[in-house]
């Protein structure tokens, strides 16, 4: 069986606001096992278990329900063709997860390559929140204000403070320095309280 063809019923589930993540213990091994062995029916199974997670990962680094659609079928594509390379010296879904993350910046810098325009905090002074009430309504503020910083502050935000990596685990995931995952931080928090206030 070809193992670089991903399951194409797979492909056509777009729905995946409403596809929930299972908090569950589940036959990671022995699915990832049949998979590998080019068993498409394993390969959903292992979808339909960590879609949820992979898409709330996407959706927060890339504050783009579509984006984060098309993130989530690339990294899963990417994930059946590696498949046979898991060698299982970590949890399948931080193996997934790793890949979500690379997909997510390798797509990041190819589009910062095909466009000139560049995003900085001066342009984030016109959000413009949509407080019809006037009334404060900070989780939903919070998520706004993540969606508008930049990708490489927003990105470290989300790793660090919603996925709890470190910096040092931040750094090797986006080709950085830690240092930078450090400044990137303080830029991403200092801008997002600028944002919460205003």
């Amino acid at each position: 069986m070809d193992n670089t063809t991903m399951p194409t019923k797979l492909l056509e589930n777009t729905d995946l606001d409403k596809t929930t993540h299972n908090q569950g213990h589940h036959p990671d091994k022995a699915l990832v096992a049949s998979a590998a062995g080019g068993d498409k029916d394993a390969f959903e199974q292992l979808y339909r278990i960590h879609v949820g997670r992979v898409y709330a990962v996407a959706l927060r680094i890339t504050a783009d329900k579509l984006r984060a659609e098309e993130m989530t079928q690339a990294t899963f594509v990417q994930a059946w063709k590696s498949l046979k390379g898991f060698r299982g010296e970590s949890k399948f879904s931080s193996w997934l997860h790793r890949i979500c993350v690379n997909t997510i910046l390798a797509e990041q810098r190819a589009r910062r390559q095909r466009t000139a325009r560049i995003t900085t905090t001066d342009d984030l002074s016109k959000v413009d929140f949509g407080r019809e009430d006037g009334k404060p309504h900070l989780r939903l503020d919070l998520e706004q204000a993540i969606a508008q910083l930049p990708d490489g502050p927003r990105t470290v935000f989300v790793l660090y403070h919603l996925e709890g990596h470190k910096h040092a685990e931040i750094a090797t995931l986006m080709g950085i320095s830690e240092n930078t995952s450090k400044v990137q931080l303080h830029r991403a928090r200092k801008t997002l309280r600028e944002l919460l206030r205003s």
